[in-house]
């Protein structure tokens, strides 16, 4: 059976700003139960995609993967060798996937 490749979780700016913004949405419209369970749905979204990387479909002309982890929650990400790069993560309330940079 073949070794694993080990893979590293890495946040890029946009998407902690990303997270920022939810985290304070959440607080201001909701409660810290929801954001309790933001951090919670982020951090199973790691152990999965750091043993299975390729679970989500790649769209075909940027190479991002989109997770949709909830109703209200995507995580769009990319793999280069052994890092999993979080490009972005949205609110599917809110219209902004155009701004995926």
């Amino acid at each position: 059976m073949a070794e694993k490749e080990d893979f590293i979780v890495q946040y890029s700016k946009q998407s902690l700003e990303n997270a920022k913004e939810i985290v304070s949405y959440l607080l201001e419209k909701f409660s810290e139960k929801e954001v309790n369970r933001f951090y919670k749905d982020l951090n199973d979204f790691e152990k999965i995609i750091i043993i299975y990387p390729t679970l989500y479909l790649e769209s075909q002309k940027k190479r991002i993967r989109r997770a949709v982890l909830s109703k209200v929650l995507s995580v769009y990400y990319s793999i280069n060798k052994n890092k999993i790069s979080i490009i972005a993560i949205f609110d599917n309330r809110w219209d902004e996937t155009s701004k995926i940079k």
